[in-house]
């Protein structure tokens, strides 16, 4: 490789944010006692601060016990995920998933079923003219000639169907059913 073409490759790699979370008490080489702290480890430490001192009538003959228990959920917390994401997005998620429509989005409106109507129709069942006067025997031989032609060029080999050419053309199931009823159903 020459020097001009690997001096025109340049590669970066920007995975700062993925070696250190987002915290909170951490600046420069100084960080608070104990921390840094998660968003998670502080909004544990904050609402759990708050129900132990307005419930603080109902723990006290605990002693110590509702306090420890409280630090240790704070500690625990500090590397949560829900399905490999922080909580609050995850939450974020769930809120979000609870306030789309049933059936999704369609560029950006909500997909809905069309309302079920019903379907009317009929048909009518007419009797089946007699054969017509017998085509000549070279317009036959010529459509024959044309449709073995069409096999040969779509295949790339002859059609092999020679006695078939030769042989009366094909009457389509409704016409046979109807010769079989008028012999009277006989084989």
């Amino acid at each position: 490789m020459s020097a001009a073409a690997a001096a025109g490759r340049v590669g970066r790699f920007y995975t700062v944010a993925r070696r250190h979370p987002w915290v909170l008490g951490k600046v420069a080489d100084w960080k608070i006692p104990l921390g840094p702290y998660t968003p998670a480890q502080i909004t544990v430490a904050v609402g759990g601060g708050f129900l132990l001192v307005k419930t603080i009538s109902w723990w006290s003959w605990a002693g110590p016990l509702p306090i420890v228990a409280w630090l240790l959920a704070i500690w625990t917390v500090r590397h949560p995920t829900v399905g490999g994401r922080a909580p609050l997005q995850a939450a974020l998620g769930w809120v979000l998933l609870g306030w789309q429509p049933r059936g999704g989005r369609i560029g950006g409106r909500a997909a809905r079923d069309r309302a079920c109507r019903p379907l009317l129709g009929g048909f009518t069942i007419e009797d089946v003219p007699g054969p017509g006067p017998a085509a000549p025997q070279r317009t036959v031989r010529a459509a024959r000639w044309r449709a073995a032609g069409a096999v040969r060029r779509m295949t790339g080999r002859p059609s092999g169907r020679r006695r078939a050419q030769q042989t009366a053309p094909a009457v389509s199931g409704v016409q046979q059913l109807r010769a079989l009823a008028e012999r009277g159903g006989a084989r």
